[in-house]
């Protein structure tokens, strides 16, 4: 089965939450391959179902949704790809720990792709390149089919993440491809390589 990108370009989140939900449903049903949605969100804070409260700090100026994946406060900004992947999850192989490290194992791939060695990191998820985290991850998971999903901080104005503690961690850990490399490649560039790579991973045929 193959695995469908679709750029939905800059959306609002309750806009892209919407598809979400429409792609979410036809997957269910049967009526549509697993999709992977890529999109950039105006500013905007998420609180996942593992959030603590002392983790908002100062958001008195940005929109704050509460969704339905796990993990803590998380932020997304223009310059951030988040991508979206509405999985049904295959037969035998329906535990969501090793979806997520397929997402991380995916988001190592790509950043190899632009010369940086990243990877998991013990007890945090996410993808890290030592103690800088460069990619968030949090899932929902409805009868079996994924939703929600990774963002990648590749050109984020990162001084932004200051307005909490994301995903429990101080803001100094965020850090971008623009920061960690020399010449920052363009988002065009990144969504062409990740739409790749998730399409080399995810696109397997269900038992």
């Amino acid at each position: 089965m193959t695995l469908r990108v679709r750029d939905l370009g800059l959306l609002e989140y309750a806009a892209a939450h919407a598809e979400q939900e429409r792609t979410l449903a036809a997957r269910v049903a049967e009526t549509s391959p697993d999709t992977l949605l890529l999109v950039e969100h105006p500013a905007v804070i998420t609180l996942g179902r593992g959030t603590h409260a002392n983790n908002l700090l100062n958001s008195e100026d940005l929109p704050v949704v509460r969704v339905e994946r796990g993990g803590d406060v998380t932020l997304h900004a223009p310059g951030q790809l988040v991508g979206y992947l509405i999985r049904k999850l295959p037969n035998g192989a329906r535990e969501l720990r090793p979806h997520l490290q397929l997402i991380e194992e995916t988001l190592a791939d790509v950043a190899l792709r632009f010369g940086l060695p990243a990877g998991r990191k013990l007890g945090a998820t996410g993808l890290w390149i030592e103690d800088r985290k460069l990619a968030s991850i949090g899932i929902a998971c409805r009868r079996h089919v994924t939703w929600h999903g990774f963002a990648l901080n590749v050109h984020t104005d990162l001084d932004l993440f200051r307005c909490i503690n994301p995903c429990g961690f101080s803001a100094d850990v965020m850090t971008s491809l623009a920061r960690e490399l020399p010449t920052a490649p363009s988002m065009a560039e990144v969504k062409q390589v990740v739409a790749a790579a998730f399409e080399q991973r995810f696109a397997v045929a269900h038992p």
